[in-house]
């Protein structure tokens, strides 16, 4: 009965206000620095197995001249260049605690955020004694392009663009944390909902100075959320009669979590959290418990959450209540302790 009402809820809110566009499928050789001339498909595997070798450059720490705070926005040039001037300028707000420096928390919002989500949780980690900055992602508020109303180019049928969108919301992620450490702050956490998720869990992999993650919506397949979610069935229509699912996953497999545990579980253990919930329709729970088998496979010590509800519902009463305990507790545990 639990699981037939949340499912209803799911589907009720994921299409409330729908103004989601179907857009045509593209391989966007062009965003990745691909030939248009050779075959793409097999230009995307060679290059996304590149990608996976030689990861730490591809998500390598950008170098950033140009930081400005203002009015608590710090503003920067995105490492990564891309056709929408707009979207090249990067924007986070910062929730400072005056006290000390002593630990500050990265927040990645969900896809298509409205502007001022997670300002809440911002401020509960203020009172808990935590700096706060929270990324606007690729493509979103201020940095939209006029021709969109949505944040279509984040994730979309073109297989290129995504890549490039994915990867700036990385290299994006790594510049806060080397803005906080040049502030002085000791101890620098993360937090991603959704899409945040993957990118909040490719910035930690690849980025020792991020010392605790909490990943809030989880799965090691980028592709199959595309393919199977809810969320992104434009972006399913846009894909179908072009491309398998199989292909699809070759061509994203350099956004997948999967591929990264085994560099993960090589790596000094820092603590990490991820949350999920049994009736997601975006993040289909199968997904999400493959790879938290995966984890315990690697032999990777991590901390579980499962919440008996879907994707939209964890923002809905009571359980955004339970998720945002889960999440400030455990940084807070792992960020102010002593040690």
């Amino acid at each position: 009965m639990l699981r037939r009402y949340i499912e209803k809820r799911e589907r009720f809110l994921a299409f409330l206000n729908d103004n989601r566009t179907v857009r045509k499928f593209e391989w966007g050789v062009e965003f990745v620095g691909l030939h248009a001339q050779k075959d793409p498909y097999t230009q995307f595997c060679t290059y996304a197995e590149k990608v996976i070798n030689n990861s730490d450059e591809f998500f390598g720490s950008p170098i950033i001249s140009n930081y400005k705070l203002e009015n608590d926005i710090l503003t920067w040039t995105s490492a990564v260049q891309t056709p929408s001037d707009e979207n090249n300028t990067a924007r986070a707000r910062f929730f400072p605690y005056d006290r000390d420096k002593k630990a500050a928390v990265v927040i990645l919002p969900h896809w298509n955020a409205k502007p001022g989500s997670y300002f809440d949780l911002c401020r509960v980690f203020q009172k808990v004694g935590i700096s706060a900055m929270r990324l606007v992602l690729p493509y979103h508020e201020e940095r939209m392009p006029p021709e969109l109303e949505r944040a279509d180019y984040l994730v979309s049928p073109n297989i290129g663009r995504t890549i490039q969108s994915v990867r700036q919301a990385v290299l994006d992620t790594r510049a806060i944390v080397n803005w906080l450490k040049l502030q002085g702050y000791e101890k620098i956490g993360i937090v991603g909902t959704s899409i945040g998720s993957c990118v909040a869990f490719l910035a930690f992999v690849h980025d020792m100075n991020i010392n605790a993650g909490v990943f809030n919506h989880v799965s090691g397949h980028f592709a199959d959320v595309v393919w199977r979610g809810i969320s992104t069935y434009h972006v399913q229509a846009g894909l179908a009669g072009n491309i398998t699912l199989e292909q699809l996953r070759n061509c994203w497999l350099p956004l997948s979590p999967i591929v990264y545990l085994d560099k993960l579980s090589k790596m000094p253990y820092r603590p990490q959290r991820y949350i999920y919930t049994l009736y997601d329709l975006s993040f289909p729970v199968d997904l999400s418990e493959e790879l938290m088998q995966t984890l315990r496979q690697k032999g990777i010590k991590h901390s579980k959450v499962r919440f008996p509800c879907g994707h939209y519902t964890l923002g809905e009463k009571p359980w955004v209540y339970f998720d945002g305990w889960k999440i400030v507790t455990f940084l807070r545990k792992h960020l102010k302790s002593r040690t």
